[in-house]
């Protein structure tokens, strides 16, 4: 608990080994999702995709420019309302296996939490965080930025590496380790904790070599929660955790902003949701 405690304060970004998702299922996410993007994804990306239409022309120009406000990427959302590539054999079922998998494992962080913050068992899973998975089979270019949501669990590719968070100042290497699941905190859990559990800003740095698998799970509030601090973490009144001020607000509204400034800082976010308000 310490150690978590350490991660989410000091980084905001760990890898949990040990977790009691089953290896065996975590070797068929890696092979669906490999065949999935080979199969369905690969061909078009190289085909008609804006990052690599851009690219072409800067080659074409023999520019020394490199591509601004583009993230070489090739990402695709999974929910309950979309077809779950029904043309890799084994796909859907895995998937929605890995899913719950997932939401067990968030929903017993959020209870360590809770502890570590001394707040009532169950108080973040109270704000309710339907579960929703974003799998990003092309990934190997993604500008800096901090997350919108909750929990975020990270299952990444584990030989081409590219990850990277910004701590104190320096961009440091995630490397991968088999098999764990990386975990970061997003913008919510920021304001819900007071400031103690802050958001980290991360990037994927661009690789010359291989296609870096990487699949995003979102544990993330309702459009209509009402986020806030925790009014137990504001009556401690730490004022070096508190500086900022945190406002009250709908994390609908706050996806409103978030959605046109995600690649920019998060404090003008908060204030924009709190003028809002």
């Amino acid at each position: 608990m310490a150690r978590i405690a350490n991660g989410c304060e000091q980084w905001g970004f760990f890898q949990l080994v040990n977790h009691g998702i089953p290896v065996e299922l975590l070797e068929r996410v890696k092979k669906v999702t490999t065949e999935c993007y080979k199969v369905e994804r690969e061909g078009e990306f190289f085909k008609s995709s804006t990052p690599v239409k851009l690219l072409k022309e800067l080659i074409d120009k023999k520019s020394d420019e490199k591509l601004e406000n583009v993230d070489w990427e090739d990402v695709f959302l999974l929910t309950n309302d979309n077809e779950w590539s029904p043309k890799t054999p084994g796909f859907k079922e895995t998937m929605t296996e890995y899913r719950a998998e997932l939401k067990k494992l968030a929903e017993k962080l959020m209870e360590v939490m809770d502890e570590n913050l001394g707040l009532q068992k169950g108080y973040i899973k109270k704000i309710h965080y339907p579960p929703c998975l974003d799998h990003s089979d092309k990934v190997t270019g993604l500008r800096a930025h901090t997350d919108a949501g909750g929990i975020i669990l990270l299952f990444q590719d584990d030989e081409v590496g590219g990850l990277e968070i910004l701590k104190d100042g320096e961009w440091t290497d995630v490397q991968p380790i088999p098999n764990a699941i990386c975990i970061n905190t997003g913008d919510q859990i920021e304001v819900l904790s007071n400031g103690r559990y802050k958001s980290v800003w991360h990037r994927v740095q661009a690789m010359p070599k291989g296609t870096r698998r990487s699949i995003a799970s979102f544990y993330n509030p309702s459009y209509n929660a009402i986020i806030e601090p925790a009014t137990e973490l504001v009556q401690k009144e730490n004022k070096l955790v508190n500086q900022f001020g945190y406002p009250k607000f709908l994390f609908g509204d706050y996806m409103s902003v978030y959605t046109e400034q995600k690649f920019m800082s998060k404090e003008p976010r908060f204030q924009a949701v709190r003028a809002a308000h």
